[in-house]
């Protein structure tokens, strides 16, 4: 399976179909938040393959408009193809305008959202906009990442973690990181493509875990 997973920083190639033959054989998009709407839109369009997306911070004009023909997984868990994919948008709030939790706030939502992957069989992947503390994020508070992802991690054990949130021109970016679980987390800032091999995604009986919606 070949995701192109975006966050953050609209892509000039992207916004010019002349370039879309760089998009042949993607089968999935993720965006990891902070994109207009508009972009997406269009994106999703030219592509013509699903796109799952988290708001980030500064999303929260989705609640005027949301992306047209794209699928939200906030608080949600969506399966594709047989990929597990679990959805937390938004940053550590510091302000009252940004689309943002609190550090308690977000351990209840990945709380709630754990039982039911684990209920579900698990997970493959992990898209949140922020990232998890301690891995890749900085140490401003509008910049910091969520302890609550890592006991996600730990729990869950997915096997990758998108995220964006923190551009590369911060300075000493990491593209991946792996987590102490073993999870690889990727920063997606701009745009990355995600080869997954097919045979690497469990197969799992439907007998006694909870559907899951499929896109």
């Amino acid at each position: 399976m070949k995701i192109l997973a975006i966050a953050d920083v609209e892509e000039r190639w992207l916004l010019d179909r002349r370039n879309y033959d760089r998009l042949e054989g993607v089968d999935l998009i993720i965006s990891c938040g902070d994109l207009p709407a508009s972009y997406l839109e269009h994106i999703v369009t030219l592509a013509n393959v699903p796109l799952l997306y988290v708001p980030g911070n500064h999303d929260t004009a989705y609640d005027q408009h949301a992306p047209e023909g794209c699928v939200s997984i906030d608080g949600e868990l969506r399966a594709f193809r047989g990929l597990r994919v679990m959805g937390l948008g938004g940053s550590l709030r510091y302000n009252d305008r940004v689309y943002g939790y609190t550090e308690g706030e977000m351990l209840r939502r990945a709380a709630r959202l754990g039982l039911f992957a684990h209920a579900a069989g698990g997970i493959d992947m992990l898209v949140t906009h922020a990232p998890a503390r301690g891995y890749g994020d900085l140490d401003d508070i509008p910049h910091r990442g969520f302890e609550a992802f890592n006991t996600l991690l730990d729990q869950l054990k997915p096997a990758y973690m998108l995220h964006g949130h923190i551009h590369m021109e911060y300075g000493r970016v990491q593209r991946a990181r792996v987590h102490a679980c073993g999870t690889r987390i990727m920063n997606v800032c701009g745009s990355q493509i995600i080869d997954i091999p097919d045979e690497s995604l469990p197969a799992r009986s439907r007998r006694f875990f909870f559907p899951v919606s499929e896109v």
